[in-house]
């Protein structure tokens, strides 16, 4: 799959406002300051598409972005930064979980992880929260250029028993170096080609 056009379509802080479109849907999630916005931006070959912030937890909104006319890729509030307002914070949960939970069109969700740390409560909680709604997920590791070949491998080993999942289910990304983009479209193809919702997508 190559990227031939992508846009900013509408940023969204309630369920009302999300758009209504055939398109299937790709959602990027993780925790502040994980990379989320250079990674779509790395993917969608725009440098400044997908803003990114002087600080973490900037996005407190739902981003939907129209990609090659046929597809759309959402990027979803980063969770865990302590110095967004106690308030605002509360409000990501309810407005992540609306999402996921009712959006047909939705086909795969990317859990977005720091390779240089160990995934803790908020990652295991989502992939529990997408297996309970049948959404598949793609761990997706990210900053990867920031560490040695047997770092990465010591790192993908430590996180692979913290979450109790499979070599396969891991990819590893790098914004510096472009790494990782190739199988992420990959991905985001075989799902446009399936078609279905996305519990139909994930019994195929």
């Amino acid at each position: 799959m190559k990227i031939k056009n992508a846009y900013f379509l509408k940023s969204c802080v309630s369920a009302s406002h999300f758009p209504s479109y055939p398109f299937p849907e790709f959602a990027f999630l993780g925790r502040s300051n994980v990379g989320k916005s250079s990674l779509l931006n790395m993917i969608l070959g725009q440098k400044d598409l997908v803003k990114t912030g002087a600080r973490p937890g900037v996005t407190q909104a739902i981003n939907f972005f129209i990609v090659n006319d046929n597809s759309s890729f959402v990027d979803l509030p980063g969770f865990g930064y302590a110095k967004v307002p106690a308030d605002i914070r509360k409000k990501f949960t309810p407005l992540i979980k609306s999402y996921l939970e009712g959006r047909d069109n939705l086909k795969v969700a990317f859990l977005l992880i720091d390779i240089r740390r160990t995934p803790g409560d908020f990652e295991e909680d989502m992939l529990e929260f997408l297996e309970k709604n049948r959404i598949p997920v793609v761990i997706t590791l990210t900053k990867c250029d920031k560490l040695s070949g047997n770092q990465r491998k010591k790192r993908i080993q430590e996180i692979i028993d913290a979450l109790d999942i499979g070599r396969d289910s891991i990819f590893l990304t790098s914004c510096k170096t472009g790494e990782g983009k190739k199988e992420i479209l990959s991905v985001v193809s075989d799902f446009i080609k399936q078609g279905g919702t996305k519990a139909e997508s994930l019994d195929t």
